[in-house]
Order: C-alpha cells, then structure tokens, then sequence
C-alpha cells in the first residue's frame, strides 16, 4: 500500500460555505479565476515540512503540557470530585475512557475535565503498520489530487478537469496540466495523480517541481477553487531525504509508545522501502483495510489482463521445459489435495459438520442450553484425567512393544545359533 508523505490540505470553514458552481461535473471547466490567482514560479516559502505532513505531525507542544499531565495523572488515579468511596468508581470509569480514547474525564469541581483522544498515551486500540516509501523526486513534479468523486466520472470527464486544472493555474498559455494516472480509492473516492509542464520561449520545457505546485495549490483562494472542483485532499509525491526519515523514525508519533515504535523499527521487513506508519483507533484499521482490499482487487485486475496476453502470445507454441516442469508440480499438488486421506478427505469432514451445523442451528434456532460453571469445571477435570489416563495408557503400550522387540530380536538369534551348532 503506497503512503503519502505530504500535507493534507484542510477544508476551512469558509471554503465549507461555498456553494459549488453550478452544471457540469463538480464544476469542470466552471472555475472562475481572480486576479490574484496567477501561477508563480517563486520558491516557496517552506518546503521542509511538506513531505512530513500527515500521519507524522508532530503537534505543537503547549506550554501548560505538565499541567495537563497532573490533570490526566489526577483524573485515572486519585479524582476529588465527590470526596467519598464514589471517586474510586469515578478513577476506574476514567481508566476505561482513557483505554478507549474517548469522553471527558472529571476529577475536581475547580478545573475542567480532561478531554480523552485516541491520541492519549492510555489508549489500547493502536497498532504498527508499514507502508511503502515513494521514489520520486522533486523535479518530477507529481502531485495527489483526491477528489470525492468516482473513478468512471473522473475518467469521463477528464479533459474538463485537465481545463479547469489549467484555470486555476491562471490560464497561462506556456503550462501544460497532464494526468500521470488515476486510482480508485475506498467510499468512492478517487486519486489523480498530476503534473505540470512549463514551456520556455526558446523552445525548451520542464516540469514545475512539485513542491511548488503544491505550494500554489495551499494559497487560501486556490485551495477554495479545488475545492468547488471536488478536491478533498493535495499532498505532493516525493521521496524523503535521509535526514526527514531520521526525523520521522526517532519521533514515535503522538500517544505511541516509544518502545512500541522501538519495536517496530526492529521489526520492519524492509527498511529501504518501507516506513512504520501509526494506527490509532478502529477507523484508521478500516480505512487501511479497504485500500488494502482496493489494492488487490487492482493487482487482481492486471494479473487477468497479463494471462490473457500471455494465453494469446503462447497460442500455436509447444509446451517448454518450464512450463512442462510447473504442470508437474501442479499435478502433484493436485495429488495431494485429492487423497482420501489428506486434505481433500478433511475438508468434506469439515464441510460435513458446517453443513450439519447449520441445520441444526435452523431447525433449532430459538433453543439455548447453558451449562453451570462448576458443573463445566468438573466435566473439564473429569477429561482431563482421562487423557491423562489414556496418555499413560500409550506410553504403556510403547514400552511393551520395545520389550516385545527384544524379546523377538533375542529369540531369532537363540535360533540362529542353535542352527549353526546342529549343522
């Protein structure tokens, strides 16, 4: 799964007000441009925290930080809200809201309650996932677009969005806006991944370098015009440099743990091309799923494009030694799969009891059985001494058969030897 290092670009108040323009597709080709809006070429005023924007942001530390520790320290272990026994409840239903990451947790008349987030050192529901670095460099010019919107309407609708692109930049005449290529991303959101191209007066051109397209694209009125276009989301694709990724990996993001991140660092399988990545709460997990499942249904795609190529090239060819060596190892796996006595035969077990499973549960839907703790207790203690006992048993039985294995080993020698001697 390919993460995106850049900063996301907000959705303000404002800009939320808007009204979108009317007609066409979110209003391609619609945008109205202002004077101001003219695409400069200026450096912009700072990069350097362009590619550490995201999931790695590091919020702004505040001065009344040790404050806020005492009041989070007060509020899990030692509330003085009501002055009796209630507190001692009050601490362990602040614990839980804390291991959650969410509510607010009282803990004293005086002093405004602690706000719980996800983001609280307390909170259980956080993972350490990966995910891939981008190669890019800056000179390639590669910005993300994530409009709300569908891959088909994007695609049928592309050239207007490539105008409109190209108003927003000020309708220069020497840029070109093109579309590097477009992915569907999860809740039927799609990713364009642009560039742009300036031409020179003697003939030449280049590709704007993508943090200062990014930075024109953050300017307040530029990023209102994107939005009335559908854009949620513009980050640039660029590679890190070594010393952002050293930045990144010796910072554990907000409320993970360093060891956890320690961890992690360990554990990656692949450190040149792979980041850890933070997953706070149940929404980033599924958020990760369905791009994840977005990703293989893609590569599920092209693999069936390539058989299909591959089917239509090899047609009329004889079969080769590899391919000849591949269909034997096929047919032996397709050997073991149908003995009776391997995997095929358990799977029918298997699927047997599914199948008798789910009648019963039909027929027998609305009756429940519950057994008495102590009465499982015992079943469970009765079962285990019997295995205990029928391991005993085999162990007895094995040893029997060694001894019954000399005795024999023995007696053919005894006769052996009396053989001899009588010959």
């Amino acid at each position: 799964m390919a993460f995106n290092f850049g900063a996301p670009s907000g959705t303000s108040g404002t800009a939320a007000a808007t009204a979108a323009p009317a007609g066409g597709f979110g209003g391609f080709g619609t945008t109205s441009t202002t004077a101001g809006s003219a695409f400069s070429f200026s450096a912009p005023t700072n990069t350097g925290t362009t590619a550490l924007g995201g999931l790695f942001s590091q919020p702004t530390q505040a001065p009344t930080q040790s404050n806020q520790l005492i009041n989070t320290a007060s509020a899990l272990s030692a509330p003085t809200l009501l002055g009796d026994e209630r507190d001692a409840i009050l601490a362990k239903w602040n614990q839980l809201q804390a291991f959650w990451g969410t509510g607010k947790g009282y803990f004293n008349n005086n002093i405004p309650p602690v706000e719980f987030t996800q983001e609280n050192p307390f909170c259980r529901f956080k993972a350490v996932g990966y995910s891939c670095m981008p190669s890019n460099k800056d000179e390639d010019g590669l910005v993300v677009l994530v409009f709300n919107k569908k891959e088909t309407e994007i695609r049928s609708q592309q050239q207007q969005l490539v105008e409109s692109l190209h108003k927003v930049l000020g309708g220069n005449q020497t840029l070109t806006v093109n579309v590097e290529g477009t992915k569907t991303l999860p809740d039927d959101q799609t990713e364009v991944v642009i560039y742009v191209v300036e031409r020179s007066p003697n003939g030449t051109s280049r590709r704007v370098p993508a943090t200062t397209l990014y930075a024109h694209f953050e300017q307040a009125n530029i990023k209102t015009q994107l939005q009335q276009l559908g854009v949620t989301l513009s980050m640039t694709r660029t590679e890190l440099s070594p010393a952002q990724i050293k930045q990144l990996l010796q910072n554990p993001p907000a409320g993970v743990d360093p060891i956890i991140w320690e961890q992690a660092k360990v554990d990656n399988p692949d450190s040149e091309k792979l980041i850890p990545v933070p997953m706070v709460g149940f929404k980033e997990l599924l958020r990760r799923l369905k791009v994840q499942d977005q990703m293989t249904k893609q590569h599920q795609t092209r693999l069936d494009v390539l058989i299909k190529q591959e089917i239509q090239r090899k047609s009329g060819y004889a079969i080769q030694a590899d391919e000849e060596q591949l269909r034997v190892q096929l047919d032996t796996i397709q050997g073991e799969l149908n003995a009776p006595t391997q995997f095929k035969g358990r799977l029918n077990e298997l699927m047997s009891q599914i199948r008798m499973q789910n009648h019963f549960g039909a027929v027998r839907s609305e009756e429940r059985y519950y057994i008495d703790a102590d009465l499982l207790r015992e079943i469970k203690q009765h079962l285990k001494q019997q295995q205990e006992g029928l391991s005993h048993l085999i162990s007895i039985i094995k040893d029997d058969l060694e001894d019954i294995k000399l005795v024999e080993h023995g007696l053919n020698e005894t006769i052996h030897i009396r053989g001899g001697v009588f010959s």
